[in-house]
């Protein structure tokens, strides 16, 4: 039975009352997938605003499986320690992963950021040396629209995140760089110009199932909405 977890900041942790884009992949893998699978996850709570604090639970759908590796105002610099301990302990066989731009707005730049990407895979592999990691870039955001030396430095992580990809990517454990969802949009796809509506859970969660199909054979291709 694979075994996926997730791995992100506040836009895959979500907050009160969100569906989060984690619901939706769940949801296309247990309509596409054709095996059982699991997710896992050293987490399971939402961010609560009101809190300022990861301690609801409540889902716009609790019905599904809710854990997780995701936290608000986390990035790859705060996850990379947490990774090897996570995959170990929940046995993670597929990461499906979202990071980048609270690093970049707060914490590392374009190099330095993607320094940790590398330390990230070197502890998961570590802990699992077959493990399958799906990597989404850093998506549209307000912050780079807004801000163009910010922008700019997106742009660079990402490009340097893609090169990491294929530099790092093996037969035994694969490394994919998930495409973002074509045409994204923060202007109807974001509640606040960074995270996601419903349309835009599902339009992230619609890019992981088809990079997961397309490149590994899970599940199907999202029809196109």
């Amino acid at each position: 039975m694979l075994r996926f977890m997730f791995v992100g900041d506040s836009m895959t942790i979500g907050s009160a009352g969100e569906h989060t884009w984690r619901y939706w992949v769940w949801r296309h893998l247990r309509a596409t997938l054709g095996t059982p699978f699991t997710v896992v996850g050293p987490r399971e709570a939402l961010y609560d605003k009101a809190a300022d604090a990861p301690v609801s639970y409540a889902y716009a759908e609790p019905d599904f499986p809710r854990r997780h590796l995701a936290g608000w105002g986390e990035g790859w610099q705060h996850m990379t320690p947490l990774i090897g301990d996570a995959v170990r302990t929940q046995r993670a066989d597929v990461l499906l992963v979202s990071l980048g731009l609270i690093d970049l707005g707060f914490y590392t730049d374009a190099e330095q950021t993607d320094a940790n990407v590398r330390a990230f895979v070197a502890a998961a592999r570590a802990a699992n040396p077959r493990v399958a990691v799906a990597v989404l870039p850093v998506i549209p955001n307000v912050r780079a629209h807004d801000d163009p030396p910010f922008g700019a430095e997106v742009l660079r992580f990402n490009d340097l995140l893609a090169k990491t990809v294929a530099d790092l990517d093996t037969p035994a454990s694969s490394l994919l760089l998930v495409p973002p969802p074509e045409g994204y949009d923060i202007d109807v796809d974001t509640y606040d110009g960074t995270h996601p509506n419903e349309r835009g859970e599902r339009r992230l969660a619609d890019a992981f199932g088809a990079a997961l199909a397309r490149a590994w054979d899970l599940g199907a291709v999202p029809s196109p909405r």
